[in-house]
C-alpha cells in the first residue's frame, strides 16, 4: 500500500530552495559589510548580547531536538528529558567560567585548541584537535540527515536531495562570510525557530487538550514518571554527561566566547541561552512521552510529529519544514565556520601552512567532509546514534582536558594514559545499534556471566566509565 504524504515532492523542494535561498541571500548580503580574517573567525571581537544569545540558542537548537529528546523520553522517561535538557543547557555555565579564564589567558585566541597547545605538546594538542573536528563532522552529518528524514516523512522526497540543497546553501554563505556570516543568519533563524515552537505548542496544546498533560502520561505509562523507575534515572545522567561534554568541545561555542565584545556581554548571552534552552528541550522530549502514551507503536523520533500532524494539515507542513531547516542550517553554518576556523588557526601548528593558505586549504577540507555527510545523511542512518558514538568520544577527553585549566602538573604523558583509558574502557561496554550487547558484554564474554542491571545499562555504564576512568588514572598517577 502507498504511502500518502501530507505533501507533494514539487511542493516541498520549491519550500526548501525558497527558503534556503533567503538564508544564503541574507548570509552573503551581510559578509560583503564585514570582510577580513578576524571576521571570518572571531565577528571582529565585537558582538553584542542580542547577537551572540540568539546565536548560541540557535547554533545549541539543532534539527536533533525535533527528533533526539522525543525518541530518548519513550524509554528513559522524565529522567531523560530532565537530563537532554540539562546536559544540552549546562555548558553555557561552564563556558561562563572557563571563557573568562581562557579570554584572559589567551586574549588574541579564537579556540579551546590553542589553549591545549599551549599546555600540551604538539602531539596530544593534534589528538584533541583530531577529536574537536570528528566529534563536530559526526554532529554535521547527524544534522543534515535528521532535516532529510524530516522532508522525506512530509513529502516522500528522497534524502539526498534535502540533503544537496542545505550543504550547498550553508556552504555558500558560511565559507564566504565566516562566523560574522553565521551569526547574522543566526539572529534570523533563531527569530524563525522561538516564532514557530510556540505556535506548535499553542496548537498541540489545544488540539491535544488534556492528553498533553502529565496526568495523561502518569495514567497511560506510570513507569515514564515514576521515581523508582530505574532507567529513567541512568537516561537522565547518561544525556546529561554526554550531551554536557560534547559542547564543551564545540568550536562554534569558543568562537563566540571569542566573539562577544566583553566579558559581561558573554556571560548575560549565556546565562539567558542556558533559560531558553531548558524549556524548549524539555518540551520536545515531553511530546514523545505523551504520542507515545497515546500509541505505543509509534515510531520514537517521530513523536513532536505525531501530535503536531495528526490532524494532516497542509499549513502546519508548511511551518515544520521551515521549523526543521532554520534549526538546520543554523546549525550546520556553525558548524562548517568552527571546522573551518580550527584549521585556519592550526594551521601553521599542524600542516605547517601560513593563515592564507590555511584558510584556502581548510576550505577544501570542509568541501571534503560535507561529501562525505552528504553520502551518509543520503543513507538515513539512526540518528541519535551517531550522536551517542561521537558523544563517547568528548567524555573520554573532557575531565583531562578541562582538569588541566586548573591542574598544571598534569603533563602530556600522563594525560594520554587517562584518555586511552577512559576510550578503551568506555567502548568495550558501548552498546551495538541494537542496544542488546557490548564487545566486552556479549562478544568476548556470554551476556550469562553479568547480573542482569549491567546487560540492561550498557549505554549508562559506557559513558559513566569513559568519563570517570580518566579522572581516577589522573588521580592514581598524582600518588
Amino acid at each position: 500500500m502507498e504511502k500518502t504524504y501530507l505533501l507533494t515532492q514539487s511542493t516541498s523542494l520549491i519550500l526548501v530552495i525558497t527558503s534556503s535561498l533567503i538564508f544564503v541571500i541574507l548570509g552573503l548580503y551581510n559578509s560583503n559589510k564585514y570582510q577580513g580574517l578576524n571576521n571570518y573567525l572571531t565577528a571582529n571581537r565585537n558582538i553584542g548580547v542580542f547577537s551572540l544569545t540568539t546565536s548560541l540558542t540557535a547554533s545549541a537548537l539543532g534539527a536533533w531536538i525535533l527528533f533526539g529528546p522525543a525518541s530518548a523520553a519513550t524509554w528513559g522517561g522524565i529522567g531523560a528529558v530532565i537530563g537532554y535538557s540539562l546536559g544540552t543547557a549546562f555548558p553555557m555555565f561552564f563556558l561562563i567560567y572557563l571563557g573568562k579564564k581562557i579570554r584572559k589567558e589567551l586574549p588574541r585566541g579564537s579556540s579551546l585548541i590553542e589553549f591545549m597547545r599551549k599546555k600540551f605538546g604538539k602531539s596530544l594538542f593534534k589528538l584533541i584537535l583530531l577529536l574537536t573536528i570528528f566529534y563536530m563532522f559526526i554532529f554535521l552529518c547527524a544534522e543534515v540527515t535528521a532535516v532529510a528524514v524530516l522532508i522525506n516523512y512530509i513529502s516522500g522526497t528522497e534524502l539526498w536531495v534535502t540533503a544537496l540543497i542545505v550543504l550547498i546553501s550553508t556552504l555558500v554563505y558560511t565559507l564566504y562570510g565566516g562566523l560574522r556570516a553565521s551569526i547574522f543568519t543566526d539572529n534570523i533563524q533563531m527569530i524563525v525557530i522561538g516564532i514557530l515552537l510556540l505556535i506548535s505548542l499553542i496548537y498541540i496544546n489545544i488540539f491535544t487538550g488534556s492528553d498533553f498533560s502529565i496526568d495523561f502520561v502518569k495514567e497511560k505509562n506510570p513507569q515514564l514518571l515514576s521515581l523508582s523507575y530505574v532507567p529513567s534515572y541512568t537516561a537522565g545522567l547518561t544525556f546529561f554527561i554526554a550531551v554536557a561534554a560534547t559542547n564543551l568541545f564545540h568550536q562554534g561555542n569558543w568562537q563566540r566566547v571569542y566573539a562577544a565584545k566583553n566579558f559581561e556581554t558573554l556571560k548575560k548571552s549565556l546565562v539567558i541561552s542556558f533559560f531558553i534552552i531548558v524549556p524548549v528541550v524539555f518540551f520536545m522530549g515531553f511530546t514523545g512521552m505523551v504520542a507515545f502514551s497515546l500509541d505505543p507503536t509509534i515510531r520514537p523520533d517521530l513523536g513532536f510529529f505525531t501530535l503536531l500532524l495528526k490532524e494532516q494539515t497542509k499549513f502546519l507542513s508548511f511551518f515544520v519544514i521551515v521549523l526543521g531547516l532554520a534549526l538546520t542550517i543554523s546549525t550546520v553554518d556553525t558548524l562548517v565556520n568552527a571546522i573551518s576556523s580550527l584549521i585556519v588557526v592550526d594551521g601553521n601548528a599542524t600542516f605547517n601552512l601560513d593563515k592564507k593558505k590555511s584558510l584556502n586549504f581548510s576550505k577544501y577540507i570542509i568541501l571534503f567532509l560535507s561529501l562525505i555527510s552528504f553520502i551518509i545523511a543520503s543513507k538515513g542512518f539512526d540518528i541519535l546514534y551517531l550522536f551517542l558514538l561521537a558523544d563517547l568520544f568528548c567524555c573520554a577527553f573532557v575531565l583531562t582536558v578541562f582538569y588541566s585549566f586548573y591542574n598544571k602538573h598534569i603533563n602530556e604523558k600522563t594525560a594520554y594514559v587517562s584518555i586511552f583509558a577512559g576510550l578503551i574502557g568506555g567502548f568495550l561496554m558501548f552498546p551495538a545499534p541494537d542496544f542488546s550487547k557490548s564487545i566486552l558484554v556479549g562478544v568476548i564474554f556470554s551476556k550469562e556471566l553479568f547480573a542482569p542491571i549491567v546487560s540492561q545499562s550498557l549505554l549508562f555504564l559506557s559513558f559513566i566509565i569513559a568519563t570517570f576512568l580518566p579522572f581516577l588514572v589522573l588521580k592514581a598517577k598524582s600518588f
